[in-house]
């Protein structure tokens, strides 16, 4: 019961990284260019949220999933037949870009109010790990549900490209040792 529990725990964590990596993939802060995998795109995403006076700012998921969708949209060569299910599609990313601004939000208040000396206990942290975790389960088995229908509404070539965007593929990140060798 226990493996089953945290294996369920760790899917929905690793599901939680690839939805946000969904949104986030079409650019870096503020929608600039395409995302880089790997460590070049840790620090290009690093270099890209500081600002010239030294403090970093991190751009809220609203402000990507626009650019996001567009790219998405004109790469998949969304069809007026295809429109309905995009629109479903589209409409659960706006949900959780703005569900997840709330959250940013929350949490940037409740770091700035907190003493260095009153750190939450562990307990608080895992508390806190399990509750975004369900809430990445809650996300991901959303935007699945919005998916399957765009999906299936795809022509087979719509489909690979879709394959490429939707999912981002992590390099040597396998569970079982494996990953795909670069190209």
């Amino acid at each position: 019961m226990k493996k089953t529990i945290l294996s369920t725990l760790v899917s929905a964590a690793l599901v939680a990284a690839a939805a946000t990596s969904v949104l986030a993939q079409a650019g870096g802060p503020r929608g600039q260019g395409p995302a880089l995998s790997g460590a070049e795109g840790s620090q290009a995403r690093h270099h890209a949220q500081r600002q010239h006076d030294g403090k970093r700012e991190f751009p809220l998921p609203s402000e990507r999933v626009e650019s996001r969708l567009t790219r998405l949209k004109s790469e998949l060569k969304i069809t007026d037949a295809q429109q309905a299910q995009w629109d479903a599609f589209a409409a659960t990313l706006r949900k959780h870009a703005r569900e997840t601004d709330k959250r940013v939000q929350a949490a940037r208040t409740d770091a700035a109010g907190r003493e260095k000396s009153a750190q939450p206990t562990a307990i608080d942290r895992m508390e806190r790990g399990q509750e975004r975790l369900a809430a990445a389960y809650t996300r991901q088995a959303e935007t699945l549900a919005a998916a399957k229908p765009l999906y299936a509404a795809l022509s087979p070539e719509q489909q690979k490209i879709a394959d490429d965007l939707l999912t981002p593929r992590r390099h040597g990140m396998s569970r079982h040792g494996g990953g795909r060798p670069r190209a």
